[in-house]
Order: C-alpha cells, then sequence, then structure tokens
C-alpha cells in the first residue's frame, strides 16, 4: 500500500506542523458508522465537496451585482465583472478591500492614487478609503477582510496621483457611499455628494499610497496578506504526483483555480478543477493535489467557516485508489 506524508498544521501556520506518515489507502477508507445503543452513529456521514465556477472572460449581459461566492462575518468574498464605471465611491467601515485582476482592463481610482490593473494583480484598498473602478471588459475578484490586514510581500509598484484618472474623465460631483457589514449590498450607512476632483487630490500629499503586489510563483503556497482570522496565498505547481496531504486543524481553506488544470483529492472526494472554479476545504479534511502540467490556485485561510452563497457547478467523485492511481498514471504517461 502507498505511503504518503501529512502535514497536519493549525491557524496560523507556523513550525508546529507535524509530519505524519500515512498509509494512503487507510487515510482516504472512511469506516462503517456503527451504530451506539439507542442508534447513535458514533460519526455522522459528510457530503462530498462541490465546487463553484464562475467565467474568467468577460460575458456581454445585462448589468449585474457582484455575486458573492462564499460569506460569513469574517470574509466575504465576490466575483465581479464590469464594462463600465461604477456608479459612486465606496468607503468601507470595516474591512480592508482586497482586489484581485483575472482579465481585462480595470483602472483603480482612489484618493490615495490611481493604478491600471494588470492580470495577477492584488490590490489592498484600506479601511475608510474612497474608491471607485472603471472596468473594460473586466472581471475581477474581491475579498473583504476585517480590518487590520497585513501585506506580506514586498509591492510590485504603487498607485500615483493621476489627472485625469482616465481618458475621457470629467470632474464633477460624484456620490460617495459608505458601507458596513462586509461590503454586502445594501449595508450603506451612509450617502451623500462629494467633490471628485478633491478626492484624487488628496494622492498628492499622502505618503502611503495604494500599492500593487503579485505572487512570484513560488511552488510553496505564498501567503500575501495576513489577519488575525484570515490568510490570502497564492500557490503555483507543476507536474505534481500528490503524495503530500495536508490538513488543517482550525482553519477551512477556500481556493480558486487561476490557471491550469488540478485535480484535488481529498477525504470527502475527489475534483477536476480548472479555471474559474472554487471549492472550499473544510477544517479536519486531509487534501492533496495531482497536476499534470503547471497549475495556480489561490487559498483563503478562514479560521471560521464562510457558506457558499452561490448554487454548486460539479459535484466531487467518491475518493478510491483506483481513481488516484489513474490520475497519477496520467501524470507519469505525460
Amino acid at each position: 500500500m502507498p505511503i504518503v506524508t501529512e502535514l497536519l498544521d493549525a491557524f496560523p501556520i507556523d513550525e508546529t506542523v507535524c509530519q505524519l506518515q500515512r498509509d494512503e489507502e487507510l487515510l482516504l477508507t472512511k469506516p462503517e458508522a456503527k451504530a451506539m445503543p439507542g442508534g447513535v452513529k458514533m460519526w455522522q456521514d459528510h457530503d462530498l465537496l462541490r465546487a463553484y465556477t464562475f467565467p474568467t472572460k468577460y460575458v456581454p449581459s445585462k448589468f449585474a451585482l457582484p455575486k458573492g461566492v462564499f460569506e460569513s462575518e469574517h470574509v466575504h468574498i465576490e466575483w465581479q465583472k464590469m464594462n463600465f464605471r461604477q456608479p459612486f465611491y465606496h468607503r468601507n467601515v470595516d474591512v480592508d478591500e482586497i482586489g484581485y485582476h483575472i482579465s481585462g482592463e480595470r483602472t483603480l481610482i482612489t484618493e490615495k492614487g490611481s493604478v491600471d490593473l494588470q492580470v495577477g494583480d492584488f490590490a489592498r484598498i484600506p479601511v475608510g478609503v474612497a474608491h471607485d473602478n472603471r472596468g473594460v471588459e473586466d472581471v475581477h475578484l474581491i475579498f473583504y477582510i476585517p480590518a487590520p490586514v497585513n501585506e506580506c510581500i514586498t509591492p510590485s509598484r504603487k498607485a500615483e496621483f493621476k489627472m485625469p484618472p482616465f481618458p475621457g474623465w470629467e470632474g464633477k460631483a460624484v456620490v460617495e457611499m459608505m458601507t458596513d457589514c462586509l461590503g454586502s449590498v445594501h449595508c450603506e450607512v451612509s450617502v451623500s455628494l462629494a467633490d471628485e476632483g478633491k478626492l484624487l487630490e488628496a494622492a498628492i500629499s499622502d505618503p502611503e499610497l495604494l500599492t500593487v503586489l503579485r505572487a512570484t510563483d513560488s511552488a510553496e503556497t505564498e501567503w500575501i496578506y495576513k489577519s488575525p482570522l484570515v490568510w490570502l496565498g497564492s500557490t503555483t505547481l507543476s507536474k505534481t504526483n500528490g503524495r503530500v496531504y495536508k490538513r488543517h486543524r482550525r482553519a477551512d481553506e477556500i481556493q480558486y483555480q487561476v490557471k491550469g488544470q488540478r485535480t484535488l483529492v481529498t477525504q470527502r472526494g475527489t475534483l477536476e478543477l480548472e479555471a474559474g472554479d472554487f471549492v472550499n476545504i473544510p477544517l479536519g479534511c486531509a487534501f492533496t493535489e495531482i497536476v499534470h502540467g503547471d497549475s495556480t490556485h489561490l487559498s483563503v485561510l478562514s479560521r471560521w467557516p464562510a457558506p457558499p452563497k452561490q448554487e454548486s457547478s460539479k459535484v466531487a467523485l467518491e475518493t478510491t485508489m483506483e481513481l488516484v492511481a489513474k490520475f497519477r498514471k496520467e501524470v507519469h504517461e505525460g
């Protein structure tokens, strides 16, 4: 029987990660739940994992609000597409707002500078900072995380004062909205008008302009942002046979497949993931990945569960050694 390694960690992850040697078939085999006197089961049956898929390219349609993917009182993840300018400036009263650019063009316009985002860019808008967006066939993710959130890698560049912030801009009075409850819809606590030119001019003398971060394609998860209860990172893999499993004792891991394909093998089923897929791996569930080529995914570690807000697009298959062997063979033959 194959012997694999399991890395058992807590949250926050530190040097106390426990390394275990496992018989893989036993690790992936769920014993039958025997009933105690009175018919009470010793353990419960868990559902198979599900994936939630969103387009990675802009698809023309009528205006639609951002789609919540996962949400709790500690983290809120949204998928959004834009082919317009947002019709108001926004201030969060409770969270840092982190954007991840997937495709198209997007200009982030803030009182801490403006910047044209590129595919793969992360940009964090600190709590309380006024911001607007202009998208051209744009698709991006938004992570709302209670402040403060710390940046863990060196910025690749900074926003700057730009006037005009984009071609065709005209200064005028604009709507400014302040919201509570992790950026969710209909959580405004204040709405008023503001002079857009004066808002943007604040960047002229601001010593802490908005920063843009980019992952370095590390095979180990590179943690890009950290808060007390939520971490956000990126992992790039190339041809791995999945003989190292991970398991979190104190956190769920929400993953988003950025590019490439990846087979996620877990105690709660096996999923073939493609770009645009989200999946939530609950705490205590051992998992590994088998990759045939190059694959990049984002990870969100959340100390507390964040339930899905959308209907799933696919359901995992029951994990069997035959299925795992099939995917490993494809890696070897590729």
